[in-house]
């Protein structure tokens, strides 16, 4: 758009803000007629503006389509030759990426290739470090185990040698036997217990072990008869039942066991229990906790054995029991004994002590009487000798010391020659 079609529509904004100003005059009914006729000169005016406005505007419009033609044209053109310039500058970045990729491409691999063949090497030398390693531990505990393997086989060995001593009833009652002196010997002093003791006058049968109380106001001993049995046979046999879930066999197994405790605990009664040279009941010793917790869970067989032939069952653990509470009674008794003489020791000291109290008593009186005589005669004695002497004039000390025969201070033998 060109300035003067620019400065002809300011003039016409002009003209008809004056035209209408000039317009509301008139509708006010003040405008003359010369006005009028300018108002007219100027309507037509406006008119011809406005047709040549138009006119201008079309033309404008035509101009600007056509410019915009031109723009058009040359803006296609122009992006047509920035395609071809981005085309062959994006040829030209292709193939310099390509080259670069194709370079950094075989320079990775070559790096690839060394870091390879160091990792394998370095895992070459810690994969052989760590197998001979390895191999070392693996060596050791086959030797371990081969040891441990010699050692089970000895185990084995000795097991079968408990075995075949276990099988024999003569050297299992040894093996209870044994037992139970160990027990008595770690518990009790040699003078509290003996073994092979013959408990009831006349007869030849020896109980195993017998402990030694005290009778009554230091008689003879009463003896308390311990004796050890080792029922296996029937024990495994129920074991064997039990493991191999039969009932029926596991229920004689078990009579089978009952009968036998039963059987020795009444030998043991009529062998070793003869009061009052014993006490009234004996103990059965089971030198193993299985064998003895299978005997406490038969109902009723405890107290059977206890109320019928005065017998009481124990282990291992419930003998060590019984004979730390024997040994306490021991130790009871013994202090007793010597709590008796203790106070016969105190009531003879008693009874020496009133005789030196008197002796005491006397050597004071002694004493008083001849501190009063002292008393007497350094006091009133001196002083009588005193007032005799009063008018007797006093000699100087040599003359005094010669007279007397005495010789005086530091002219003795002992003084010194200087």
């Amino acid at each position: 758009m060109s300035a003067e079609l620019i400065l002809l529509i300011v003039l016409v904004v002009l003209a008809a803000g004056v035209l209408l100003s000039q317009l509301a005059m008139l509708a006010r009914g003040r405008a003359d007629p010369a006005l009028r006729e300018k108002l007219d000169a100027l309507r037509s005016d406006g008119q011809r503006l406005d047709q040549t406005l138009r006119d201008e505007q079309r033309a404008g419009r035509a101009e600007l389509a056509q410019s915009l033609d031109r723009l058009g044209e040359r803006l296609q053109k122009t992006l047509g030759e920035l395609a071809d310039g981005n085309e062959k500058r994006l040829g030209e970045v292709r193939a310099t990426l390509e080259t670069k990729l194709k370079a950094l491409q075989d320079d990775n691999a070559a790096q690839l290739d060394r870091m390879r063949a160091t990792v394998d090497e370095k895992l070459q030398s810690s994969l052989q470090e760590r197998f001979n390693k390895s191999f070392g531990m693996i060596s050791e505990r086959l030797e371990a185990v081969q040891r441990g393997l010699g050692e089970m086989q000895t185990l084995a060995t000795g097991v079968g040698d408990l075995k075949r001593v276990l099988s024999n009833v003569k050297t299992r009652g040894t093996f209870g036997e044994v037992q139970l002196g160990a027990l008595l010997e770690q518990l009790l002093s040699a003078e509290q217990y003996a073994a092979n003791v013959a408990t009831v006058p006349g007869s030849n049968e020896r109980v195993e072990y017998a402990i030694r109380l005290p009778g009554r106001d230091g008689d003879a001993p009463v003896w308390l008869p311990i004796d050890a049995k080792f029922p296996i046979e029937d024990h495994q046999r129920l074991l064997d039942a039990q493991e191999r879930a039969d009932p029926d066999a596991a229920a004689q197994a078990a009579a089978a066991l009952e009968r036998r405790v039963r059987d020795e605990a009444k030998t043991i009664h009529a062998k070793y229990v003869a009061p009052p040279s014993t006490t009234d009941f004996a103990i059965l010793f089971l030198p193993t906790e299985g064998l003895y917790a299978e005997v406490i869970r038969r109902p009723g067989l405890f107290e059977a054995l206890q109320r019928d032939w005065r017998v009481t069952v124990a282990g291992p653990t419930t003998l060590t029991a019984i004979l730390n509470a024997l040994q306490m009674g021991f130790r009871t008794l013994a202090i007793e004994k010597r709590s008796s003489e203790v106070w016969q020791i105190l009531g003879a000291v008693k009874t020496e002590f009133g005789k030196f109290g008197a002796i005491v008593d006397k050597a004071k009186n002694q004493l008083d009487s001849a501190r009063n005589n002292l008393d007497e005669l350094v006091g009133r004695r001196s002083r009588a000798i005193e007032r005799k002497l009063r008018g007797v004039e006093s000699l100087p000390d040599d003359a005094s010391h010669a007279l007397l025969g005495d010789t005086p201070p530091g002219n003795g033998e002992d003084e010194d020659p200087d």
